[in-house]
């Protein structure tokens, strides 16, 4: 979808990174994206919300191999990270028809096979729930504004990808290298890990390419790159090239999660297409992967849970911002 104007959203963009695609992204929509994201509410049977699948310390992962669902059924995939999800080409492992955020929301929501949030033919009992919330009215009719009824099934999806949009992740030490100049930034392990990714022998960036180490990308002022499915030699069938980015935090690995850790990918990768790296070139890769790791991202308050006006006002007691006996209304 275009790009609208009239964004009154400040996107924070890490240095080198282009403003991705959006639909009227503005704070207010962010901030009803955020609850949402977080309220076991929009699961029929209130015990899932979309941040057990997508944890922000597992940078919006779930630390499982393969996902489960509202209802306990194991999913087929391993759950995939929302880290740069804004500028994804397309969604899902597999799926090349899915190329919006938007989109992509209403795949948990309605899955049956297995049951994720399990929404499907549950739609009005959980719509009903948010609109008897007097502050989810509230929210929903300040960033849906002029709509009769703006607590929707669309809104809500609309609402959760604008705050996964805002999932903007490229201060790790290979940014600071590569766009901060900062060349300790990086070890000297990594240095050679990432000599060894460029080049033609280990052929690591003809997939995983550009800004997000990724495979296609979409944002504004770039045509639209056609989603390319990869079979890359070492798992059956063909799927999306994931980004790279923060990949340390993401374990286990692949579509199924049948890969513990990086270290084992490397070797697999290595054996798979003959590549004979050395123990010690495995180590260097490991560490320009590790590199990769943006710390602010997955510790950003502003990606976590919504704080209540109240636990806001006991933080700030504790950082001493607020003297004790304001919490009882003392003049």
């Amino acid at each position: 979808m275009p790009p609208l104007s009239g964004s009154s959203f400040d996107w924070r963009l890490p240095p080198g990174f282009p403003v991705p695609l959006s639909n009227m992204q503005s704070q207010e929509k962010f901030e009803l994206g955020r609850r949402l994201f977080y309220d076991r509410r929009l699961s029929f049977n209130e015990t899932q919300s979309c941040a057990d699948c997508h944890q922000q310390r597992y940078a919006f992962t779930d630390g499982r191999a393969r996902a489960v669902g509202s209802t306990g059924q194991t999913h087929s995939r391993n759950s995939m990270t929302l880290t740069n999800a804004a500028y994804n080409a397309t969604y899902t492992w597999d799926n090349e028809r899915i190329r919006s955020l938007e989109q992509q929301a209403h795949v948990p929501m309605f899955n049956v096979q297995p049951v994720e949030l399990g929404v499907k033919s549950h739609e009005k009992e959980i719509v009903a729930r948010l609109r008897n919330d007097p502050a989810y009215e509230g929210m929903f009719r300040q960033v849906f504004r002029g709509q009769r009824r703006p607590v929707n099934i669309s809104n809500i999806a609309s609402a959760l990808a604008a705050f996964e949009r805002a999932l903007i992740s490229g201060r790790s030490p290979y940014d600071r290298l590569v766009y901060g100049g900062d060349e300790n930034a990086i070890s000297p392990s990594a240095w050679r890990g990432m000599g060894l990714f460029f080049s033609a022998r280990a052929g690591c960036s003809e997939c995983h390419r550009g800004f997000n180490f990724s495979g296609a990308v979409r944002h504004t002022g770039k045509r639209d790159e056609k989603p390319h499915l990869v079979n890359n030699g070492v798992t059956s069938g063909k799927f999306r090239v994931p980004t790279l980015r923060n990949g340390a935090l993401t374990a286990p690995y692949m579509h199924d999660g049948s890969i513990a850790t990086l270290a084992q990918v490397i070797s697999r990768y290595s054996d798979a297409r003959k590549l004979s790296l050395t123990s010690e070139e495995q180590s260097d890769l490991l560490a320009f992967l590790d590199s990769l790791t943006d710390q602010e991202f997955v510790t950003d308050p502003r990606f976590g849970p919504p704080i209540s006006a109240l636990s806001r006002l006991r933080q700030r007691v504790a950082e001493g911002r607020v003297r004790v006996w304001a919490l009882c209304g003392a003049e």
